[in-house]
């Protein structure tokens, strides 16, 4: 009975008496292999990650912050030399001579006034003083006349006193309206304005017609001024650095500044000073930066970032 019983092998089993492989497991092997193999080489060649950006510690109150390469702050280009020119004079302008952008020498004439009542005030002591000169020459001719007959004694001492008083009588008189002749001239003068210094017409106010006066007058129909001037040489930079870091801050520090307008160009500077007084309500100190060279394209008025280098950079 059990010599019966026997298991019967498949033609696929191996004549050994172990199992065979299914057809799909060496294929399948193989993949998870290379799978493997892959992602362990890609884990190795991956790149760096970027670092990390530097640290930074913003200012909550002037948005001011301090990075790695030094403080940043920012402020505006200034004119340290600027004016507004008007007339010393009330008067009705007859000429304006200058254009914004246009550069101006010292002393130059911008504008004229009308000078009709100046003119004439100038002819009339002209006239009263070359009466007193004429007056003066008179008396020195009396008093000399005088003195020679006082000497042969033709004349009296009384004559001669009065004839010496005449004499110092029409010298002051003389002195009085030469005086009075330069007063008028220089009057006449105030109604050339006349450049304070040499710079660049920003601003023009005025126009032929217009009165001009020194002081404001009400209803808006006088002008003040004929113009601004600033000199591009004192250009320079005002910036406001929180008290937090204005102890990073020392006279004679490197600088460099950006323009908002220009941001690929970078200016160099140096701190001029820091204003010996803060600002409460913005708890801030105001420092003053010199440009190392300046460039056409800096204007007042102008937006700019600054970085304070440390001594190190």
């Amino acid at each position: 009975m059990l010599r019966s019983l026997r298991i019967e092998r498949s033609e696929g089993d191996s004549e050994d008496g172990q199992a065979g492989f299914a057809p799909w497991v060496v294929p399948a092997a193989v993949g998870a292999v290379a799978l493997v193999v892959g992602g362990t080489a890609g884990w190795f060649l991956k790149p760096a990650p970027p670092p990390p950006p530097p640290p930074v510690e913003a200012s909550a109150s002037t948005g001011q912050s301090v990075r790695a390469g030094g403080l940043v702050a920012s402020g505006y280009v200034v004119a340290r030399r600027q004016a507004t020119v008007a007339a010393e004079v009330t008067g009705r302008l007859l000429e304006v001579r200058i254009e914004e952008g246009q550069r101006v020498r010292r002393g130059e004439v911008l504008a004229i006034l009308e000078p009709t009542l100046a003119r004439a005030d100038l002819g009339s002591a002209l006239a009263r003083a070359n009466a007193a000169e004429a007056d003066l020459a008179e008396a020195q001719r009396v008093r000399d006349r005088t003195q020679q007959l006082a000497q042969q004694g033709f004349a009296s001492d009384a004559a001669l006193t009065a004839a010496q008083s005449r004499y110092e009588s029409a010298l002051a008189q003389r002195n009085a309206a030469r005086s009075d002749a330069q007063r008028a001239s220089a009057q006449l003068s105030r109604y050339e304005i006349r450049a304070p210094f040499a710079g660049v017409v920003v601003n023009k106010s005025a126009q032929p017609g217009e009165i001009i006066s020194p002081i404001s007058a009400g209803g808006g129909f006088t002008r003040t001024g004929i113009c601004t001037i600033v000199d591009m040489s004192s250009l320079e930079i005002e910036v406001d650095v929180s008290e937090a870091y204005i102890a990073r801050v020392s006279e004679g520090q490197r600088v460099e500044a950006t323009l908002d307008a220009y941001p690929d160009t970078v200016f160099q500077a140096r701190v001029i000073a820091t204003i010996p007084a803060a600002d409460r309500s913005r708890a801030t100190v105001r420092v003053r930066i010199g440009f190392d060279q300046l460039d056409p394209r800096i204007l007042p008025e102008m937006a700019i970032s600054v970085r304070f280098l440390d001594d190190a950079a």
